[in-house]
């Protein structure tokens, strides 16, 4: 079965482009004109993946991105043709997968998505979770780097499992401090920066220069998909 792909887009000449152009490489695409008929569509409908435009007459697409996010983990790849990178960090924070700014080459609108849809999510119910060397396994609250246990706490344990199980996507601090709610986290109440790093310490190769948990100058952090 071919990968249905559901494009949130108003412009309906470059929608009708992007579908002929993914329709001939494979994949079944659904036009929605409005944020509002994408949601409503993404709701009833099974898709593989979401190709989301910025700007749209009704509801802008973050907020678009923002209101699926809180119901799926469906890869979404946003098209945005405003320069300012705060829009496109914006947008990777509340959940994008990622972005594409327009004029946009058509291979490299399909390589994006291609490369979405391969990584995907891990489950959110997952009990193990591996990226490159490194496994978080929820079910005993470790984590193993080349299979030696890493000296870290359960508490930063629930940190970085929570990370984990949004890679690619940017998380506030308060994002954060949000998810560790209604545990006993007082000691998370002095700096959520300073966990990181002692985080980074058992995790990353060289923690001064880390590769898996990612600062994002005034945005927060993410987790990276792929590594080594």
């Amino acid at each position: 079965m071919n990968p249905r792909i559901l494009i949130i887009e108003d412009d309906d000449r470059l929608a009708a482009m992007v579908c002929d152009y993914l329709g001939d490489n494979g994949f079944d695409c659904t036009q929605a004109g409005t944020g509002v008929r994408g949601i409503d569509l993404q709701t009833e409908e099974a898709f593989d993946a979401i190709i989301l435009d910025l700007m749209l007459p009704d509801i802008d697409g973050l907020e678009v991105c923002r209101t699926i996010r809180a119901h799926s983990q469906i890869p979404i790849l946003m098209l945005t043709a405003k320069g300012d990178p705060m829009d496109r960090v914006v947008g990777l924070e509340i959940g994008a997968d990622d972005y594409l700014p327009k004029p946009f080459e058509p291979r490299e609108l399909l390589a994006r998505l291609r490369a979405i849809l391969r990584r995907g999510r891990p489950a959110q119910n997952a009990s193990r979770m591996r990226f490159g060397r490194l496994e978080i396994n929820e079910d005993s609250m470790s984590a193993t780097l080349d299979d030696e246990k890493c000296d870290i706490t359960t508490h930063q344990f629930t940190l970085l499992a929570i990370l984990a199980k949004a890679p690619g996507r940017v998380l506030s601090r308060d994002q954060l401090m949000d998810q560790l709610k209604g545990i006993d986290f007082d000691i998370f109440d002095r700096s959520i920066d300073v966990h990181i790093s002692r985080i980074r310490a058992a995790i990353e190769d060289d923690p001064k220069n880390p590769k898996r948990i990612i600062t994002v100058r005034g945005a927060g952090y993410v987790f990276a998909r792929e590594q080594d």
